[in-house]
């Protein structure tokens, strides 16, 4: 056999072992992510008893009771964190979207300035206007309503809404609008037929932040919530935690359930939400 021969033998060779070490080490780091939601799956299906036997292994019989007994407790808290989720993409959505639009496609005096502060607002950070937040929410009476978890979102999430909105919306082509107008389309028939439709990426991508941001806001709705009936699924995994003491089976049974529809929107809406990402982005198009 000629040396090239084996040469383009053993080229393979070292390219399936470069394969199977990217494998490894990968699947490592995949293991190394997981370990605590495996633990956390292993635990809800103990006892106490079995909890202590074996730490780590699971342990049979498996308990299945412990997440009925988890979502009768967090099941409240559920519907409440799912409502201000419903409320907040509302209003960010209808925002965004107008805001976006008019300064995508809009020529006015003092565009570029006002787009210019809504960037300027991504900057401040969230803590800065805590207790000002939390004063004016004093004094408008909205303490231990729902409005008073609702109102820091929209403000917040209209803010990088507009900013993914207006960028993805001057990526549509121009010749889309044109023919539009030549057809007798106005503003409002724009945005309905073309701007919303093909927006629905950025939609998704908007949505899913929102979501994500409320499911985990502990701080705020610890300050400003105190009714049992209103408080958020984080706040109320700390107290459910409080609650059962070492009842170590329904808790992590709980953080599984409360966990699980942020799992399963990312899992549904992944390519929805890097296609928005995507475009976006000042300077994706």
């Amino acid at each position: 056999m000629t040396a090239p021969a084996i040469g383009l033998r053993r080229t393979p060779r070292r390219h399936r072992q470069r394969q199977y070490s990217i494998h490894i080490g990968l699947s490592l780091i995949a293991l190394v992510g997981l370990s605590p939601y495996i633990f956390a799956l292993s635990t809800s299906f103990k006892t106490n008893e079995q909890f202590a036997e074996s730490f780590w292994a699971p342990s049979f019989p498996l308990h299945f009771e412990n997440f009925a007994t988890a979502w009768t407790q967090i099941q409240p808290y559920m519907i409440t964190s799912i409502t201000v989720a419903v409320i907040a993409i509302a209003c960010i959505l209808v925002l965004s979207l107008l805001s976006g639009f008019v300064l995508a496609r809009y020529s006015f005096p003092g565009r570029n300035f006002f787009f210019a502060v809504v960037i300027a607002l991504l900057m401040v950070p969230g803590i800065a206007g805590l207790i000002p937040l939390f004063i004016m929410m004093r004094d408008l009476g909205l303490l231990n309503t729902v409005w008073v978890l609702a109102i820091p979102h929209i403000a917040g999430g209209a803010v990088l809404g507009t900013v993914l909105m207006k960028t993805f919306i001057e990526g549509i082509p121009q010749e889309t609008f044109d023919a539009a107008r030549i057809d007798g389309a106005g503003g409002p028939r724009i945005f309905r037929s073309i701007v919303l439709p093909l927006s629905l990426p950025v939609v998704g991508t908007v949505s899913l932040l929102t979501i994500i941001s409320i499911w985990n806001d502990f701080f705020w709705p610890l300050l400003t919530i105190t009714k049992n009936e209103l408080k958020t699924v984080s706040v109320g995994l700390i107290f459910f935690q409080g609650q059962t003491g070492t009842e170590y089976g329904p808790m992590f049974a709980g953080y599984l359930l409360a966990s699980l529809p942020l799992l399963l929107l990312f899992t549904f809406m992944s390519k929805y939400f890097l296609a928005g990402i995507q475009g976006g982005l000042p300077g994706s198009h």
